[in-house]
Parts: C-alpha cells; structure tokens; sequence
C-alpha cells in the first residue's frame, strides 16, 4: 500500500511541480519521500533556493509558515494544519510587547519556533544551530530571548556579557528527557557518546559529550569515530541517523516523541498533493515584518 502511495505521491509531485521538505522528527515513511530532509534552519535556506511552484512542508506550524515568509508567491501547504508546535503556542504577542516596553533598551531574539505574529516583533530570527551566534550579533547588552528558557539558559554559558530574560517556555518533549533516562542507558553502553539537543533541561546537557542542533548530530555521526550514540532528542531523527551510518548504532529516549511532527502521514501527504491543500495563509503585513528578522538569521548562517 504504501509503495503505491508513494508511486502516486511522486506522479503528483512532478505535475504539479512541487517540492517535499521533511523535517528530521517525522516518521520514517515520510522521510522517506523527502526531497530534502534537514532541520529548521536547512530546511528555511533550502525553502528560499527552489524553483518550485509548491512546497509541501512535513513538519509543525512554524516551519511552514517561515518558509511562506521566506516564499510570499509560493503555495506552502502543510498536510495536517493541526500539526502546531506548543513551544510556539507559548508566547503571547500582547504579553511580548509589554515586556519590550518595560526593557526599551533590549532587542527581541526569538527561536524560529514562534508564530509569525512573534517573529514581526523580533530582531532576530534563530535556530538551535545558531542561537549564539545570533545573540553574540546583537548590539544590545540586553537580550529578551523567546520562547525556550532552556536554549536561552544555553546560550547564556557563551554570551556572559549579554543580560538576557528568559521567556518562561518550553519544548516537552526535551524538557521531559531526564538525567536517570541517559545514564542508564550509558550504564549498559559505556563507549556510547551522549549526543543532546539544547532544548533540554541544564542537568541533561551537564552530562553530555555533544549538544548539537538535529542536523548537527547528523554532522557529528558521521564524522565522528565513535560507534555507539546515545541520542537525547525526538527519537525518530535515530531512522535519519542509521540509514546514513548502517555500521553505527543510535540509542534512542523512546519516551522522548513529539505527537504534533506525528500527526503527518504519508496519505496526508498525498491528499496535500491532490488538492494542493492546506495552504499556509498569513496576514501580508506580519509577514513583511516577520521576513527581516528571518532573513538576518539566514544571513548568520549555521552555528555548528
């Protein structure tokens, strides 16, 4: 059934002249009809250098909408609009604004993982790949920094000369990694290196060997001589992970799942693809506002 799907899914694709971006979190069988797989950032620059009429996008909210900031002529479809990251949910746009009026001499640095409406306000754009980067950029000594308090409290370790407010937010799915998960699994496997993504609790990424944003692990297993990876992140990108190293083996927290990146599956996909539905659809002037600080994230490139 499914090869059958895919057979229609790539039918379709080359009619309608359509490009598939597929972030690292999704399930195997959409990764697998990926044009390009990659994280937040990969995916954005890839959005901006198609030529395609459509781009369908498998990930969550936030990342079709950045690239239909990215791509105001194209058609951006997201196969299940339901699919919303609640990280992004987290931040409320008029509670934002109050906080910039009470800290006048701070600019905004928000994670891409923020709606459009959060990314007009900003300065600045970031993923994890880049966070400190884009924070040491800043002109201000004064950082606000949306919505993840734990990638802000990373980027903090190298940017002691910035003052930065935490917003209070979170990633669940990281944020319920625990320390006890990790070790007991380096317990049974001790050559394995313990790779975390910053989203995680501090306590995680003190016992840590590598924190790397998803494409940056991907990066780092490749390179790395090391054979056994214990992965602290959304357990699907360990599918990415051993099809690019067959000879490596990838631990995963198998607690550690994001149920919105699942909520896309290969016959949603396809219904997308036959009715060019649902497009992201955004305000013209949020999204004129948003693109700057998009567009200077891009500009700074990737961190790791």
């Amino acid at each position: 059934m499914n090869k059958e799907i895919r057979n229609e899914i790539n039918k379709l694709k080359e009619q309608h002249n359509t490009i598939i971006l597929v972030h690292n979190y999704q399930i195997p069988e959409v990764q697998d009809i990926a044009d390009f797989l990659g994280d937040s950032l990969d995916l954005a620059m890839k959005a901006t250098k198609t030529d395609a009429e459509n781009i369908v996008f498998c990930g969550v909210d936030f990342m079709a909408e950045s690239a239909k900031i990215l791509n105001p002529d194209k058609n951006v479809i997201i196969p299940d609009a339901d699919a919303k990251c609640p990280m992004a949910g987290m931040v409320d746009p008029n509670r934002l604004k109050q906080l910039m009026k009470d800290n006048p001499d701070a600019e905004v640095v928000s994670y891409i993982n923020t709606t459009a409406e959060v990314k007009a306000l900003s300065d600045i754009c970031c993923t994890s790949s880049n966070g400190t980067n884009v924070v040491k950029s800043t002109s201000s000594e004064k950082v606000i920094f949306v919505p993840d308090r734990n990638l802000g409290a990373y980027i903090q370790r190298f940017t002691p000369d910035k003052e930065m407010i935490l917003w209070p937010g979170i990633c669940p799915t990281h944020h319920e990694i625990r320390k006890d998960q990790l070790l007991k699994i380096k317990e049974k496997h001790p050559k394995a290196e313990i790779l975390v993504h910053p989203e995680c609790r501090p306590e995680i990424i003190d016992i840590a060997d590598h924190v790397l944003s998803t494409n940056g692990m991907v990066g780092h297993a490749k390179k790395s001589d090391v054979k056994e990876f214990i992965i602290g992140t959304e357990k699907d990108i360990c599918y990415r992970l051993k099809n690019e190293n067959p000879d490596k083996v990838f631990y995963p927290i198998k607690t550690a799942i994001c149920p919105d990146m699942k909520k896309i599956t290969l016959k949603k996909v396809l219904n997308s693809l036959r009715t060019l539905e649902p497009k992201v659809k955004l305000d013209d002037d949020i999204m004129e506002k948003a693109k700057m600080p998009l567009q200077k994230m891009m500009n700074i490139g990737r961190g790791d």
